[in-house]
């Protein structure tokens, strides 16, 4: 009705036109214009009672139908207060509530507190996995304010603002979350199998019975994997390929891979027992992706020592096993490999820079001079990083620049070596493979051209843009790989007696004096670099502690503590001291000759760091106690880094990790 209230102003603006035009026009148009404005005020007080009657009418059967279709909704739906109370319920909720006299949401769903209703927003709806009678729901909450509803209603009196009510809706997912299980359950896992040492193991073995021990295996992991509908297809004669479904994984997991020691159960009269190494791949985009995981997994495994598994899900790495020492390699044709590999990239590129890890200890530092002396034969303009020095490199560093025959900038800093690297340089990483260790890992991005030298167990964080990647786990040192890999690096390679020393030194620190981890190759390493001039009597005297690093390590031993009967922790003072990481490894391998003793964790702090030297002799594998603490290294020399944390804090945590493996069977 108000489009004719617009036209009568029309009208009229026209009836005055036509007063001016003729007066009796004007007066006829007038009466036909008052005619007009009684016939609409009838007919718009007629429709307007008639409309407004319809309204209510129709506001009455929609508000009936509206309460019907609320209550008989096909999902459980209800009103809460603020105490959780169920004020209403539809049919559906109290017909999955009506044996319970309490119709409280709290003891249906204990997860649903009175916090949680008191914390609703009105922007929010909050959302919750619930179980009720077997049955899996998905619990949504929705804050309903008691002001609108008083607004509308008189009935109500006596509420104050602060009352609130929360609408609750109940999905059933149980079939989903069936369905969404199953497939879970289902999802293909790929994964490669390898025989770590097949051909060492079949050496042990007379000729005639080699196949048997082949069948055995073969059918060992056959017959494993197909109880747990897994699938096997031998590629190799040492290689398997494996499908099964993610269900099997999770067995698997239960039981920590046991096919691990059931393959070193086969006997049939061979001296070394066969060992797997397992690389498994999921959750990948596709079967490629998969595909792709195990193989990075297996090459972990592998790098690690073998005799492991290693599970890749996406960036999550897990790892089971590993306990075993890995077997020492009696050809060396791999160093040679290595060896003209890294010849060839010294000779295309103009400069060589050489960097550890953070803390350069004697290792590192030997190998780095071993590297120093390959790139100088070449020609090469060679650098070493060192930003921190240690008491424990301070004798053999002096050695270098007090000789005229060495430059002057042979040794760098970090900021010193940012200049310098550059995409015609070479960067080779010693004694790690842990860009967050490196001396300065900003390095690492300056260049395509990385090679890794290093002999710790390889982790969940690795140099991923190495082009030369050279990770012995069973090697005693960094030092002895890099002497092998001078013996083949080219035939003028002519080792100083300084640069001998200092690789004699890392082999003498890393093998306590050649009482672990020292193989047929460490003692033909240490008897090349003898030949090349290296001193014995003159090392021990570059190795020799200070009266104050003396009383440290006495002070750490003294206060030690016996964990669990056969764990030794303590902590190392570090006030005083220029290296006391150096003083806590010394303690540690000083507590392995007290009887007993299985493992000694010695800590110390370092420039608000808290490091953790871990040793065992041959009964724990601490490489994977210090993985749990974001470290690694050996089965039997390992250790970690932990920031911000003071040792006191770190030790209740180790004793505490110790406790639970121990509770595990992992110990």
């Amino acid at each position: 009705m108000f489009w004719p209230l617009i036209l009568l102003l029309l009208l009229a603006v026209m009836n005055g036109v036509l007063f001016w035009i003729s007066y009796r026009a004007g007066i006829v148009a007038l009466i036909f214009l008052v005619f007009y404005l009684v016939l609409w005020l009838a007919l718009y007080q007629y429709h307007r009672t008639k409309i407004l009657s319809e309204l209510i009418r129709f506001s009455t059967v929609f508000s009936h139908v509206e309460n019907i279709m609320l209550d008989g909704l096909v999902l459980p739906f209800g009103i809460a207060d603020q105490n959780g109370e169920l004020v209403w319920m539809n049919q559906f909720m109290n017909e999955l509530f009506s044996e319970q006299r309490k119709k409280n949401i709290g003891v249906f769903f204990p997860s649903v507190t009175g916090k949680v209703l008191s914390d609703l927003r009105n922007d929010k709806i909050e959302e919750f996995s619930v179980e009720y009678e077997s049955r899996n729901y998905r619990l949504l909450l929705h804050k309903v304010g008691f002001e609108q509803v008083r607004k509308q209603t008189d009935i109500i009196e006596g509420l104050e603002q602060r009352h609130t009510l929360a609408a609750v809706y109940l999905f059933d997912e149980t079939n989903l979350q069936a369905a969404i299980q199953t497939t879970e359950d289902e999802k293909p896992v790929i994964g490669l199998i390898y025989l770590d040492n097949y051909e060492e193991a079949l050496g042990t073995v007379e000729e005639v019975r080699r196949s048997l021990l082949i069948a055995l295996v073969d059918r060992k992991i056959n017959k494993y994997f197909a109880a747990l509908d897994g699938l096997v297809k031998k590629l190799e004669k040492d290689r398997y390929f494996l499908v099964m479904p993610h269900r099997c994984l999770e067995k698997l997991k239960e039981v920590k891979f046991s096919i691990l020691e059931e393959v070193k159960n086969v006997n049939i009269g061979n001296e070394m027992s066969v060992t797997l190494s397992i690389g498994i791949g999921l959750n990948g985009s596709g079967y490629n992706q998969n595909y792709e995981q195990s193989q990075i997994a297996i090459e972990m495994a592998l790098g690690r020592g073998g005799d492991q598994v290693v599970i890749k899900d996406g960036e999550s790495i897990s790892y089971f096993g590993g306990k075993s020492q890995q077997m020492e390699k009696a050809t060396r044709v791999k160093a040679r490999v290595k060896a003209q590999a890294l010849k060839e990239f010294m000779t295309n590129n103009d400069k060589v820079v050489v960097m550890g890890h953070k803390i350069t200890d004697v290792d590192a530092f030997g190998a780095a001079i071993g590297i120093y002396r390959a790139a100088k034969t070449l020609g090469k303009e060679v650098h070493i990083v060192i930003s921190d020095l240690t008491t424990s490199i301070r004798p053999l560093l002096a050695g270098f620049q007090e000789n005229d025959e060495y430059e002057r900038d042979m040794f760098v800093n970090g900021s010193t070596a940012k200049e310098i690297v550059d995409h015609n340089t070479v960067l080779v990483v010693v004694d790690t493979n842990k860009p967050s260790y490196t001396e300065c890992p900003d390095l690492l991005h300056r260049t395509k051209t990385i090679v890794v030298l290093d002999h710790h167990r390889r982790g969940s964080e690795v140099i991923e843009n190495a082009i030369l990647s050279y990770v012995e786990p069973y090697a005693s040192s960094t030092c002895e790989m890099v002497a092998e890999v001078l013996q083949y690096f080219a035939d003028g390679v002519h080792i100083r007696n300084m640069e001998a020393d200092s690789l004699y030194a890392g082999i003498i620190i890393d093998t306590n004096n050649f009482k672990s981890k020292a193989g047929v190759r460490t003692f033909e390493a240490a008897a090349f670099l003898r030949r090349c001039g290296a001193d014995v009597v003159r090392v021990q005297k570059l190795l020799r502690d200070n009266m104050d690093a003396f009383r440290a390590r006495a002070e750490t031993i003294c206060n030690a503590e016996i964990y669990e009967g056969v764990y030794a922790v303590a902590i190392c003072p570090s006030r005083g001291l220029d290296s006391p990481t150096v003083v806590a490894a010394q303690a540690a391998n000083e507590l392995l000759n007290i009887e007993g003793v299985k493992a000694s964790f010695v800590l110390t702090d370092y420039n608000h760091i808290t490091y953790i030297s871990a040793r065992a002799i041959d009964e724990v594998n601490v490489q994977v106690i210090m993985e749990k603490l974001g470290g690694g290294g050996h089965m039997n020399i390992a250790g970690a880094q932990v920031p911000d944390k003071p040792p006191e804090e770190i030790v209740e945590v180790v004793k505490d990790m110790l406790k639970d493996m121990i509770e595990k069977g992992e110990l």
